[in-house]
């Protein structure tokens, strides 16, 4: 399957975030920890490259611990800031605002020497659909005060919001790239929820995933779902559908229900926290 997904305001969300950078002085960048390499939009490098970097690992709590460490110190050796949070718990959130200072910091004492005071830091919020950058906004904010939602697309348009007089947010849409040179990261972006589900073939999806978990996490399967993991990829995925009951009109396996559970567990981190790539894999940008 060719996994791609750019609908036409993706090509708008970007023209206006090209149209804002001389207005900013900073982007915070969200992506994903579960995948950072592939959540990483090279056209927001491009577009920042002038601009004072920090990289926020969002839904830290649903990666795998020990590999969070290794990509904060691969984001440290690549000398761009990062902090590991979540976003709906708030956790790491409070840490962030020493670090943008620090990130900022040639900014702030060129202010300084020109005898500028309190003019506030303005950092664009950036990433890829569904990436949590309206949920990390409210709990840095410490309000609601960006729409959020468990789908890609909720924020259309641009908004400022002001955090106190040394900070303002710009809130973006969230946008991928028009074409993915891997296909392995525009997998690893659909199995994680970035694209539109409607586009996508869920069964393939779920496959790609039974063969990931058998070689990197042995055993989350049937630790999860009772099955035996030894068989091949399409037989596990039958056995999940019968441990769960799915089931069509002469106990055939429902498939695709199953193939939907599996996803929704694995995005929700009922299956436990799992990282799908690795700093060694390579790096982007």
């Amino acid at each position: 399957m060719n996994y791609q997904w750019y609908p036409g305001h993706m090509t708008k969300a970007r023209r206006m975030m090209q149209e804002n950078l001389s207005l900013i002085d900073l982007v915070i960048e969200l992506v994903d920890a579960r995948i950072p390499l592939s959540s990483r939009n090279p056209d927001i490098d491009t577009m920042g490259k002038n601009k004072a970097r920090l990289i926020l690992l969002n839904k830290s709590d649903l990666a795998d611990a020990d590999l969070n460490q290794e990509w904060m110190e691969y984001f440290r050796e690549m000398d761009i800031h990062a902090v590991e949070v979540n976003s709906k718990s708030g956790a790491g959130v409070r840490s962030i605002e020493a670090v943008v200072r620090v990130a900022c910091k040639d900014k702030l004492e060129r202010d300084r020497r020109r005898g500028i005071l309190n003019r506030p830091v303005r950092a664009m919020v950036a990433g890829i659909p569904n990436v949590g950058k309206s949920t990390f906004i409210n709990a840095f904010a410490g309000r609601a005060c960006a729409k959020t939602g468990n789908k890609p697309g909720v924020t259309k348009g641009k908004q400022w919001i002001r955090l106190h007089k040394s900070l303002e947010l710009l809130d973006t849409p969230g946008i991928l790239w028009p074409k993915f040179e891997d296909q392995q990261a525009g997998l690893r972006l659909a199995l994680i929820g970035s694209m539109n589900d409607e586009i996508l073939q869920t069964e393939e999806l779920a496959l790609e995933l039974i063969r990931f978990l058998r070689a990197a996490y042995g055993g989350v399967l049937s630790g999860r779902f009772g099955v035996e993991e030894n068989g091949d990829d399409f037989s596990v995925l039958k056995e999940i559908s019968i441990k769960r009951g799915c089931l069509l009109k002469g106990n055939e396996p429902d498939i695709r229900k199953a193939s939907s559970i599996l996803l929704e567990e694995f995005r929700s981190g009922k299956l436990g926290r799992i990282t799908l790539e690795r700093p060694e894999q390579g790096a982007k940008g």
